[in-house]
Order: C-alpha cells, then structure tokens, then sequence
C-alpha cells in the first residue's frame, strides 16, 4: 500500500510538473551568439529540447545602474590607419562599429593632445609660459582624429558620448618639463583649466560635443614609459574642486561631466574617500572613471561596490581596456579563445602581485570583466583602441597592443577579431538609458547579467567559457524557454517588449 501512495504520488507530480511546462514553455526570443565553433553574432533559430536543471530567472522588478553606454576609443592610431586603407574599407569599419546594423556605439574616449597611440608626442599649448594659451591649437588633430570622430558621428542614428582624456598637461607646466612623468606645479592649475576650456571650444568649433572629461589618464603614472602625469587624490581634487570645476561652470561648460581617478580598481577606494569626502570635494565630480589593468581575470567586485556606495548618484565607467603588451593574431579567430595572452604583469608585476595576471583568453577577458562591472554597479564600458594594425600599433613607444579590428594597412586588408564580436553583444542590445535588472542564475558554469531597455525588450547576456555545450531554462514571470549555449560562447538573448 505505501508503495502504491509513493508511485501515486510521483505520477501525479509528474503529470503537473509536465503540464506546467507545456503551458510555461513559451518565453519568445531571439538568441545571438559569438563561440569558439565560429558562430558571429549569429542568430540562434532552434532551441533546446533538454529539459535542465538550470534555470536563469530574470527579475525586472530588482533595478540596479542605468547605463550611460559602451564604445571604443577615437585614437590618432586608429584614425590614421583608417586613412591608410580604401575608402571602401574605412566605411566598413566605421560601419561595423557606429551603425544601427554594427555594434551601434554609444560611448567612446578620445585623448587630450599626445598619448602612447599618437605617432609622436605633441601638445595644443607648445609655447612655454603662454599664460592665456593664446598659442592654442588643435591642428595635429585634424588629419586624422577629428575627420573619424566626425565620419563616426555622421554614421551614428542615436549619437555617443565622448570622453576626452589628456595624457598630460603641456610639459612647461611640469616640474619635470617634461612630457613624460613629473606633477603639474601649483602655479599651472588655472592655465591648466584653462587648456580644458579652450579644448572644448576648439572642437565644438569642429562640430564634435565633449561630453565628459577626465583630468588625467592614469594619475599613478605608467612607470614613466609615455606620457604621463602624477597626481595624488588629493592633489585632483583639489585641482576639480578649486580650479577646473570652476573655470568649467564659468564659461558656460557646467554640463561637461567630469570623471576624476581613470586607473585601475585597486586604487578606487583611497580616491572616491576623497574626491567624495564632503559636499565641497563632491560638487564638480559626476564620477569615477576606471580601467582594467591590475588583474587579467579580477573584477574587483569588493572595490567596484565601494565605489558605488560611496557615491550613488555619481557616474562609474570603465573607461580603458585592451589586450595590452602582445602582437595581435592575425586571422587567426581560435588564438582569442585560448588562454595564451599575456599582459604587462605576467612579467613585469612585483613577485607577491604576480598571481594577478596569469595567460588568459582574451574573449573570455572581454566578457567576463564587462559582465562582473554590470553586475557591480558599473553603468559604461569603454574599450581603448578601435583599430590597429598587425604590429599592434602604430605606438611612438612600441607599446604593443590588440583591438577589436586589425588591419594591414599595406595590403588593405581588414580583420574583424572575436573581440569585435565580443563588444556588440553589450552595446548593440544594451542602450544608453536601459536599467540593469535582477538575475536568478542557477547554472553556477554561466555568468549572466540582464538590463531593461527604455523600448521595454529585455537583453540577457550570457557568457559560457566551458569547454562543454550547457543547456538551461530562461525565465522570465510565468513564461519560460529552454535555451542551449554553445561551448566557449557568448549569447545575447532578446527579450521583445510584447511578447507573440
């Protein structure tokens, strides 16, 4: 008899649970996904028929970050190599990367004067002790930088953000006079704001809005290798609080965002503790600004939420990734699955830091850290360098790098990366004003992350760095489906905002 309540039992659980998946399993969606297999954003039309244990919930009633956006970087590099190649492929490029039917970007950096990825180190104030900088010019942009920024801009339906970053003051206003390393001196924090002021009226002459600035790149220097300046929280701040914030809202730029620190996480809570450590230090600050580089697979969680809590009104962007120190592959799509990149610290960190930076795949760089900073407060993303060519560079100081499109500019030859592929599944589907929402994730092997669209659609973002397929059920209110994910793959799964 017991055995029979048992069977009974199980019979009729069963007949439930196989009636509530008829009737639940239908979630439409559409499923992109970029694998190792080579699949390229390519659209996923059959879905699984595993029933998984897995189960990915998305709770749109949990809101986090509203996204500001996800771009790449306008560098001198870039834009020359672009003018290297046939009208033809710098089209597709610029295409590829700001059209509606591309990667649609929403938010990008451009440098102040001179950085590693120029072609040689210039300034728009070369006249030393030109007070009123009547010297000013930004004619070294003009071959290259700006014609892209603009072609860009005429290209993009929506528009983007600009960020714009000087590397380092004009070097007379240096203690060291140099271009390279040194502090900015006292006496130069007015004419220095005064740079910034006239930086933006040069390029809104251009037609071109700057929509937030950065008062250095890299404030802890780069072991004084290229351009670089030093400054200590406190010494920033003081510059933004008393100087440069000032001279913006007085000359009508208030509405420039101005986004201090631009280095790595690590460092994040001794500056936000002071740029935001009372209502006078905070008041021109809109936000932090962040870079990558101390670990090639930590995200930093603890450090990114710190941050946010500290000052959760203010912006926080990653303004600066790359695969850095390597010679791109060259039509090779396999070497960015594979863990054999190395970065600066594989051989240069300190021997107790040097656990940070282990051989990594690139794909799995890209996503996992844009995941982890959406899942951590981080509401833009900015890759560095759109295009380079198959040296890495051109780079005045040989400082080898990868970016999402590489080109040979000799032959006309382009080559869209994995890393290309990478950066679209976010700033395609993801747009400027989406929320971050909640996710139930289950499949412990799957990192996920889900935003809400201002259209009402819903992107998933779903990454796979296993070497095996995974199936799961995604879910979404009383509505579900059934969805397998390819070995080492990453999938955006759409959501529309009225369900058929």
């Amino acid at each position: 008899m017991k055995i029979f309540k048992c069977s009974l039992v199980v019979i009729l659980m069963f007949a439930v649970m196989s009636c509530n998946s008829e009737k639940n399993d239908n979630l439409k969606v559409e499923v992109y996904e970029t694998s190792a297999s080579g699949n390229k954003l390519t659209k996923i039309t059959e879905h699984s028929e595993v029933d998984s244990a897995a189960v990915i919930k998305i709770l749109p009633e949990q809101k986090f970050q509203t996204i500001t956006g996800f771009g790449g970087s306008f560098t001198e590099s870039s834009a020359y190599l672009l003018n290297k190649l046939s009208e033809k492929n710098r089209d597709t490029i610029l295409q590829a990367y700001f059209s509606e039917d591309g990667a649609n970007y929403s938010l990008t950096r451009t440098h102040i004067a001179s950085c590693d990825f120029s072609l040689n180190n210039y300034t728009y104030a070369p006249v030393p002790d030109d007070m009123e900088l009547k010297n000013f010019s930004i004619e070294e942009d003009r071959e290259d930088l700006i014609p892209m920024i603009k072609d860009a801009m005429a290209i993009s339906k929506d528009g983007f953000g600009i960020i714009a970053s000087p590397w380092t003051a004009p070097p007379w206003m240096k203690d060291n006079k140099a271009y390279v390393g040194g502090k900015l001196l006292p006496e130069y924090y007015n004419v220095f704001a005064l740079y910034f002021s006239k930086y933006l009226d040069a390029y809104k002459a251009e037609g071109i809005d700057i929509w937030g600035l950065t008062p250095v790149n890299e404030p802890h220097g780069n072991g004084n290798n290229w351009e670089s300046m030093h400054f200590s929280p406190e010494e920033e701040t003081d510059f933004v609080q008393n100087h440069l914030g000032p001279k913006l809202e007085a000359d009508g730029k208030g509405e420039v965002n101005i986004l201090g620190y631009d280095q790595n996480r690590d460092g994040l809570k001794e500056w936000v503790d002071v740029m935001f450590k009372d209502e006078a230090s905070s008041k021109y600050f809109d936000g932090t600004a962040i870079h990558w580089y101390e670990s090639t697979y930590d995200v930093f969680p603890k450090a990114l939420q710190y941050a946010h809590n500290k000052a959760p009104n203010k912006y926080l962007i990653e303004t600066e990734g790359c695969i850095d120190s390597e010679v791109p592959a060259w039509k090779d799509d396999s070497w960015y699955w594979k863990k054999e990149a190395t970065d600066w610290g594989y051989d240069w960190r300190e021997d107790e830091k040097k656990y940070l930076h282990p051989k990594y795949a690139p794909v799995n760089r890209y996503a996992r850290d844009i995941i982890g900073c959406l899942n951590n407060w981080v509401d833009g993303w900015v890759d560095w360098n759109m295009v380079l060519n198959r040296q890495g560079g051109p780079n005045w100081f040989e400082n080898w790098c990868a970016a999402p499109v590489i080109v040979d500019e000799e032959a006309d030859e382009v080559y869209f990366t994995p890393l290309y592929y990478t950066m679209a599944h976010f700033s395609k589907y993801i747009r400027p004003g989406a929320e971050v929402i909640g996710v139930d994730n289950s499949a412990e092997t799957l990192q996920v992350t889900a935003a809400k669209n201002p259209d009402g659609s819903i992107a998933v973002v779903v990454f796979n760095e296993g070497k095996e397929p995974k199936d799961f059920m995604l879910s979404l209110t009383e509505d579900s489906v059934k969805v397998s994910i390819s070995a080492q793959a990453i999938q955006t799964i759409i959501i529309p905002s009225k369900l058929k």
